[in-house]
C-alpha cells in the first residue's frame, strides 16, 4: 500500500469521525443534586472513553472511538461549567424546580412528575424539564388551581 493510499483512508476517517456538537438548551441550565452527579457522572465517564481510544494504536480506529467521547466530554464539561445548583424545595405552597406535582388532565388523566433539569429530565421516570410547556404552565401554582394548558386546563391535585 502507497503512503499516499494510507494518507488519503485517514482523511477520509478523519472527516468521518468528526460529529456535530450535541444542541444545549439556550435557557438557564438549573440542576438539582442529583442532576448535577448526573453530569458530573457522564463527563468523567467521557473523559474515560476518550483516554481508553487514545491508547489505541490504529489511528483510523482511535478517531472513530473517539469521535463520541470527545462530543459528549465538550457537551458535559458545559453543562457542568454553566450548572446552577437549585437547593430542594423547603415549602409545598407553590410549584416550583425539584418539586413533584400531581395534576389531573381534562381527559381525567391523574399524572405525576418532578419539575427538574433539561439534561436530568425523562418522563418515562416521570421527571420533566423545567422549560417543558407542562412546567413552565404549573410554576407558581398551588394545590387546587386550575391552570389553563393546550385547549383546557388542568388542575393541582399535590405538591411534595
Amino acid at each position: 500500500m502507497s503512503v499516499a493510499f494510507a494518507k488519503e483512508e485517514s482523511a477520509e476517517a478523519a472527516s468521518e469521525t468528526i460529529l456535530p456538537p450535541r444542541p444545549i438548551p439556550d435557557r438557564i441550565n438549573l440542576v438539582t443534586e442529583a442532576g448535577l452527579s448526573m453530569l458530573q457522572e457522564e463527563l468523567a465517564r467521557a473523559q474515560e472513553a476518550l483516554e481508553a481510544a487514545g491508547r489505541l494504536e490504529d489511528v483510523n480506529e482511535r478517531r472513530r472511538q473517539s469521535a463520541v467521547p470527545v462530543r459528549d466530554a465538550r457537551y458535559y464539561a458545559e453543562r457542568v461549567r454553566t450548572a446552577q445548583l437549585v437547593p430542594a424545595p423547603t415549602s409545598n405552597a407553590v410549584v416550583g424546580f425539584g418539586h413533584s406535582v400531581t395534576f389531573r388532565r381534562d381527559d381525567d388523566r391523574v399524572q405525576t412528575f418532578r419539575i427538574v433539569g433539561d439534561d436530568e429530565a425523562n418522563p418515562a421516570q416521570a421527571s420533566i424539564s423545567h422549560g417543558s410547556p407542562v412546567a413552565i404552565a404549573l410554576m407558581g401554582k398551588a394545590v387546587g388551581d386550575f391552570v389553563p394548558f393546550g385547549q383546557g386546563e388542568i388542575e393541582v391535585l399535590a405538591i411534595s
